[in-house]
């Protein structure tokens, strides 16, 4: 079933996954299944309580909640499926089903990226221009950033797809990996893809590095500021609110990378499935348990919602 006869085109692929932890497959389900109720949970709650407290009604915590919003439908694009196939053997997926897959994956992944960026521009107002600060990031801008990041991010990656839709595929129908990627399904064409692998890399450069560099460079300045005030109370305040922001950025572009910048089209298939599951898996879980732990007015919120549904109950 993995290999196609080559004058036949391929109607589905064979997701492969991890060969050598088949045999786990129930085990791994298990934990899986275990990561993605708590990944749900995790940021439906802190959605929730963002939405609810009126003393978090403000642009960082707006932020916050809209990239909770963005993990759930993030998560729900490839773990599902991942769940499935490590119980059917099949673990096949159709064609219109796999370059679907792929673009919801890209468009909400680089949503994430300008809506990191847009929380950076929202903490170097915040800090270094504090008394523009209430006039330039208002209700409507605020909704008006997070509205651009996810329109930005859905128009990217059609052209990609557009592109990868051309392809025949008349050979091994096996992708090495555990979702739909661009990069493996590149290696998995029958005819020169180099127009392909330049058009991803410069839309991923693009998108990736551009939003990393403005990031870095809007912490730069606020580091800069936070060292400039003078009470160590004040500069321990200011630094804490971008703490949990920066170490989001940091996991979340390192992995990004590492597998999408890059002028090729394969790589070492079980480090790309390890960075995949990094990115798709594991950064979505910590986001939730970063801001919450870290964050002093997101626990006290949760700790008053929780009360007054003692109350009331």
């Amino acid at each position: 079933m993995g290999q196609w006869n080559i004058s036949i085109s391929v109607t589905e692929f064979i997701l492969v996954g991890f060969p050598t932890l088949n045999r786990y497959g129930p085990f791994l389900f298990i934990c899986l299944l275990l990561v993605y109720i708590l990944t749900i949970a995790g940021n439906v709650i802190i959605f929730v309580i963002v939405r609810l407290d009126r003393r978090l009604q403000t642009p960082m915590y707006f932020f916050i909640s809209i990239l909770s919003f963005l993990e759930i439908w993030y998560t729900a694009v490839t773990i599902p499926k991942m769940l499935s196939n490590l119980l059917d053997e099949g673990r096949s997926i159709p064609f219109n089903g796999c370059l679907l897959q792929t673009y919801f994956f890209h468009s909400l992944g680089a949503s994430e990226c300008y809506l990191l960026t847009a929380m950076a521009y929202d903490r170097y107002l915040a800090i270094c221009q504090p008394l523009h600060y209430p006039s330039l990031m208002t209700s409507k801008m605020t909704i008006k950033l997070a509205v651009a990041c996810f329109t930005l991010g859905f128009l990217c990656p059609i052209t990609e797809v557009i592109l990868i839709s051309q392809l025949p595929f008349c050979g091994s129908n096996e992708i090495q990996h555990i979702f739909c990627d661009f990069p493996p399904l590149l290696s998995l064409a029958c005819t020169d893809t180099s127009i392909n692998v330049l058009a991803d890399f410069f839309i991923n450069s693009f998108i990736i590095l551009l939003t990393f560099s403005f990031i870095m460079i809007s912490y730069f300045r606020i580091i800069i500021t936070i060292l400039r005030i003078r009470t160590s109370s004040g500069r321990i305040k200011a630094f804490s609110t971008c703490v949990s922001h920066l170490t989001v950025v940091l996991l979340f572009f390192t992995c990004i990378m590492f597998m999408y910048v890059r002028l090729t089209k394969s790589y070492s298939l079980y480090y790309d499935r390890v960075l995949a599951v990094i990115y798709s898996v594991l950064t979505p879980i910590l986001n939730p348990f970063i801001y919450s732990l870290r964050n002093k007015e997101i626990r006290l919120a949760l700790k008053r919602l929780l009360c007054v549904k003692g109350i009331y109950s």
